[in-house]
């Protein structure tokens, strides 16, 4: 109602948005809007995430920070990442955008990501806490691709014998460490 469609978000979600000029969409999150220009975009939100991503796939979206002093127009295949510590909007272009909503297909895929960032975005699917107990192995880069719906004890075990790391599970909970030499 009214005469904007506001939606606020935390976590991630996946929009197909149709235009209406009118009745403009907007995404709030805790620090980024997210004004809608008709188009199908993802707004990845997490609280205890430090960056808070928007990737558009087709049309426009117009991404500012919430002081409005900061303002960002997207065009396809690029994500505005906006990084909470540094209160700071940057652009990316991306090779396959698809490759940010992978996950509405249960897929996972590890572009040389950070395990601390694995951690948090299997922590975020699965419902689990992910701890490192080893911060050497946080920023430890890993490239894999999980692709039919694998489950969590599937995921954390390939990345095991691939030789990343060890690590211990108790019901929700799950501890990484650091593999002896």
């Amino acid at each position: 109602e009214g005469k904007e469609r506001h939606v606020y978000l935390d976590g991630e979600a996946y929009f197909e948005v149709n235009k209406n000029k009118k009745h403009p969409f907007i995404v709030q999150t805790e620090t980024i809007d997210v004004q809608v220009l008709g188009t199908h975009f993802n707004v990845d939100a997490y609280q205890n995430n430090p960056d808070v991503k928007t990737t558009l796939l087709t049309g426009s979206v117009a991404v500012s920070n919430k002081s409005k002093s900061v303002r960002m127009v997207l065009k396809p295949n690029e994500i505005a990442i906006y990084n909470k510590v540094e209160e700071k909007l940057t652009r990316k272009v991306l090779k396959n955008a698809e490759d940010e909503i992978s996950w509405r297909q249960g897929e996972f895929i590890f572009d040389d990501l950070p395990l601390q960032e694995i951690a948090r975005e299997l922590s975020n699917s699965f419902g689990a806490t992910i701890q490192i107990a080893d911060t050497t192995l946080q920023n430890y880069r890993i490239t894999a691709r999980f692709r039919d719906g694998e489950d969590l004890a599937t995921i954390l075990s390939v990345l095991h014998n691939a030789g990343y790391f060890n690590y211990s599970q108790n019901n929700k909970q799950i501890i990484i460490t650091a593999k002896p030499d």
